[in-house]
């Protein structure tokens, strides 16, 4: 059963009620993040979300935590490139007051200065920890060879100097400007009654102020290139992404298929090939993201600096292969059961259908459809899937990224 409702001041509520569970997430989800931000604000929607958990003029941060866990509830946040979500999961008979607590940090955060300096210390760490993850770095990296400096290229955690200089009339403005109620939607799913839930979002959020919301454009280019970052560490890592379909295409379905193919399991192409079979990885995928306007179909590798040109040539013989040879009959019909199990497991995750709902509702203003979904991906053929591969590799416009002890950057 789903319901959902629209309050007076323009914030829209789903839920999604799952039958014989005995557990609810919760969500507010921002349409915001960090594709929407200036120069001067990178990296702030990921220091707000932060923020939003140190205190309210009732609760310390530390109150915020012993709270939820008295409940025995689970509370946390990320923070995306077009997306901010605050969320919770409790058990059912502990739903209303692990929403009250979730609405009091989202809506009545103070921002006190003595948690700002504390935290500005705590991102600073986790800044240090990314450049530590060579992975992590790595496909930062990618994002910014893909789409420069703006938009889905920024980092999310933004700069330390930015960080460093944040103030709290900083992080209201953004928050004033970006956190309106008709950029914020509310989604439920688990065992919880509808009429509950959307009496719990009138009560917490009914009342929140209107505000004049004004959407930012993001001006996206492909920008393509190739970005290096040595560093003194045992593996080199290297990534490649080609420009793919955005979030509403038609092909979306194709491309998710042929990712699966390429490298999305360890049947794919890129697992068999570049792992099993010349031993130069131990982790390879491929993975696509999309977008409002476009997106990115990537591929990633952790390998021995000494081996990295080989496979780096390894990997764009078998993205060759695919482009001459096309899908097998097995490949396709594996391909395709894995998306379709894919979706059907969200659907027996209480935290993965909040998500999910949340973020039609919040993307397109409607509700997420499964049956849709999964006709989309029966009525995928063969030959959908040689289309997409196709129009997604183009090695002229190919953004790679590399990071590890290597004299050069890697090339495919």
């Amino acid at each position: 059963m789903i319901q959902t409702k629209v309050l007076k001041n323009g914030v829209r509520v789903i839920v999604k009620r799952m039958e014989g569970l005995l557990s609810v997430s919760m969500g507010v989800l921002v349409g915001t993040g960090a594709a929407f931000e200036s120069d001067s604000e990178d990296g702030i929607s990921h220091f707000i979300e932060h923020m939003l958990f140190k205190g309210t003029p009732t609760c310390t941060a530390f109150e915020i935590s012993d709270a939820f866990d008295a409940l025995g509830a689970q509370v946390n946040a990320f923070t995306g490139k077009d997306l901010t979500c605050y969320y919770s999961k409790a058990t059912s008979d502990h739903a209303a007051e692990a929403f009250a607590l979730l609405a009091d940090l989202f809506l009545n955060a103070c921002f006190p200065e003595e948690e700002m300096s504390r935290e500005k210390g705590v991102v600073l760490e986790e800044i240090n920890m990314d450049e530590d993850s060579p992975e992590d770095l790595c496909l930062d990296l990618l994002a910014r060879a893909a789409f420069g400096r703006e938009n889905y290229g920024r980092n999310i955690l933004g700069s330390a100097k930015n960080v460093k200089g944040f103030s709290r009339e900083d992080l209201q403005t953004y928050r004033r400007e970006r956190y309106c109620p008709e950029n914020i939607v509310i989604s439920f799913a688990g065992c919880i009654a509808p009429e509950a839930a959307l009496a719990l979002a009138e009560e917490y959020f009914g009342s929140m102020p209107r505000a004049l919301f004004c959407e930012r454009e993001k001006h996206v280019k492909w920008q393509g290139g190739n970005l290096f970052r040595p560093k003194p560490i045992e593996q080199a890592h290297f990534a490649v992404a080609f420009p793919s379909v955005c979030r509403e295409a038609v092909s979306r379905p194709a491309v998710q298929l042929m990712n699966a193919i390429l490298g999305g399991g360890m049947s794919s192409r890129l697992f068999k090939r570049v792992r099993e079979e010349l031993g130069l990885a131990y982790s390879v995928y491929s993975y696509s993201t999309h977008y409002l306007e476009t997106g990115l179909l990537s591929v990633y590798a952790g390998v021995n600096p000494a081996k990295a040109k080989d496979a780096a040539s390894a990997v764009r013989a078998v993205i060759e292969g695919l482009q001459r040879e096309g899908v097998t009959e097995a490949e396709f019909l594996r391909g395709r059961e894995q998306l379709k199990a894919s979706s059907i497991y969200s659907q027996e995750n209480t935290s993965a259908q909040m998500l999910l709902y949340g973020k039609e509702m919040l993307y397109n203003n409607a509700v997420y459809d499964f049956e849709k979904r999964m006709a989309e991906i029966s009525a995928l053929t063969r030959e959908d899937i040689v289309a997409a591969i196709a129009s997604n590799f183009d090695f002229s416009r190919a953004a790679v990224a590399s990071v590890g002890n290597l004299k050069e950057a890697i090339t495919l």
